[in-house]
């Protein structure tokens, strides 16, 4: 008795039939998903901090933008890191695309951060 084998015109099973279906629908909910999420995040990062931030003798500068992604340039190196940060009340947290962390506080209109202290471009500095 030989084992049956299935013939190109055969009719595919209901699973692999549905899979593009399952693919759509899936794709559809991550789609949805991140819409929700890329507008909480956007509600959430309302607050006054949004600029460039640099420190006294110009060295590093850091512009939080909008949506929660940061730039920073060090000396003459341009974007020497980017990634996202979040702003709760007077504390950021920092994470970097390559997976580094940090954290900073705004204290009387000054950034605290990584042992540095950053002003507001354009603000009086010491």
């Amino acid at each position: 008795m030989s084992t049956p084998t299935r013939s190109s015109s055969a009719r595919p099973r209901r699973s692999e039939a549905m899979q593009p279906l399952i693919r759509a629908a899936l794709t559809g909910c991550a789609c949805l998903a991140s819409s929700m999420t890329l507008a909480e995040e956007t509600k959430m990062q309302t607050h006054p901090y949004e600029g460039m931030w640099i420190t006294a003798d110009g060295h590093v500068r850091h512009n939080l933008l909008p949506g929660g992604r940061y730039d920073e340039a060090r000396g003459r190196r341009e974007s020497a890191y980017r990634g996202r940060y979040e702003v709760r009340g007077d504390h950021v947290e920092y994470w970097d695309d390559t997976g580094f962390a940090a954290d900073g506080d705004f204290i009387d209109g000054v950034l605290h951060h990584g042992g540095m202290i950053l002003y507001r471009d354009g603000a009086g500095k010491p």
